[in-house]
């Protein structure tokens, strides 16, 4: 026992110690904030500045400490310094628990004033009005592909792209109960009820599948009703004390979420950025091919294109392009003023760090 008790007051020692420099931390942070405001730098989250400190702390961690676990732990005092500087507010796709706050929750920490609202239209117009400095919205699932719309909200919209998150998203069956045989339907937004289909129609058949707004009102609903089931996380399930009926039902288990943080901003070069361009071209032969020769030309990588209809004339469409790089690279430079001659619109929605893989 007394060797028990002299490792315990080791570790109080260190979690002392722990406490007294997160404080000091914390003190230059408002520091940081008071020169920021003083210079005239508005922008307090600095997504690029974030980067370099999580590498940092992956290049000098020995362990056996995980590193996954450290960058949560600095996830935290990063939203809470910042709340310290300027309480940050941030507009979601709500109510709470859905894989848009989770995904909230991971780019800004807990710290933050998280805004839920009903729509995603919603969000762009919080931000826009400033009732939020930022915003997150999902634009692409690895099984579903594109989230069409929120593309279409970009195109009349003058926010820009301040980073992306990839979330690992886990679509659980809850319920009351946890009992398969009591569930008489299931609720679910109409995204994870795609990403499942197959699982449904095989283990749930002629269960009915009713479409809400989010995965979060499915577990509110099914919640409130034991003889109905919810696609939802497991933050959801945590949230609404609801029973896993079966966990991991999507077909694909790699099943991964990009969401984009919106804001007014456009963050500085980290050297492992990407930029998103919409931009529409001229209905003729080789159009595209001339659209595309510039990106090839100057040795630029495109990560994705995707096509959407223009929705202003028959036939016309507006391409969704991401490529690996920075507007302020010299090549990304030089083969967006190109490609700017050829188009009949072009607008850069933003630069900004590509994300790592994480999950909630």
């Amino acid at each position: 026992m007394d060797e028990l008790n002299g490792l315990r007051a080791e570790i109080d020692r260190i979690d002392n110690e722990i406490v007294r420099l997160i404080n000091k931390r914390a003190e230059i942070a408002v520091e940081v904030g008071r020169v920021k405001e003083k210079n005239g730098l508005d922008s307090f989250y600095a997504p690029e500045r974030e980067r370099i400190i999580f590498q940092r702390l992956e290049k000098i961690n020995p362990g056996p400490f995980p590193i996954d676990a450290l960058k949560m732990v600095y996830r935290e005092i990063l939203s809470g310094s910042l709340s310290l500087e300027r309480p940050l507010q941030v507009a979601y796709l709500g109510p709470d628990a859905t894989f848009s706050h989770q995904a909230a929750i991971r780019a800004f920490g807990s710290s933050t004033h998280f805004i839920p609202v009903s729509s995603f239209k919603d969000v762009f117009r919080a931000v826009e009005s400033g009732d939020a400095q930022y915003g997150v919205v999902p634009v692409e699932n690895s099984t579903e592909g594109i989230v069409t719309y929120t593309i279409d909200l970009f195109i009349d919209s003058e926010l820009r792209i301040s980073s992306e998150i990839l979330l690992d998203v886990s679509n659980n069956l809850l319920s009351v109960s946890g009992d398969k045989e009591r569930v008489k339907k299931i609720y679910s937004h109409p995204q994870p009820t795609a990403q499942c289909r197959n699982w449904l129609e095989m283990h749930m058949k002629g269960i009915p599948v009713v479409d809400v707004s989010s995965t979060a009102i499915a577990a509110e609903m099914a919640a409130a009703d034991p003889d109905s089931a919810a696609i939802a996380s497991e933050y959801a399930a945590r949230r609404y004390n609801l029973a896993f009926i079966n966990r991991r039902i999507q077909d694909r288990q790699n099943n991964v979420t990009r969401f984009l943080v919106i804001s007014k901003d456009i963050p500085h070069r980290t050297g492992h950025d990407k930029t998103s361009l919409l931009l529409s071209i001229k209905d003729r032969a080789g159009a595209l091919l001339d659209i595309l020769a510039p990106f090839s030309l100057h040795g630029l990588n495109l990560s994705r294109i995707q096509s959407r209809p223009s929705k202003k004339r028959a036939w016309e469409y507006i391409f969704f392009i991401d490529l690996v790089g920075h507007v302020e690279d010299a090549p990304v430079a030089r083969a967006l003023e190109e490609v700017g001659k050829a188009c009949l619109f072009l607008k850069i929605l933003g630069s900004y760090p590509s994300a790592e893989l994480n999950s909630l």
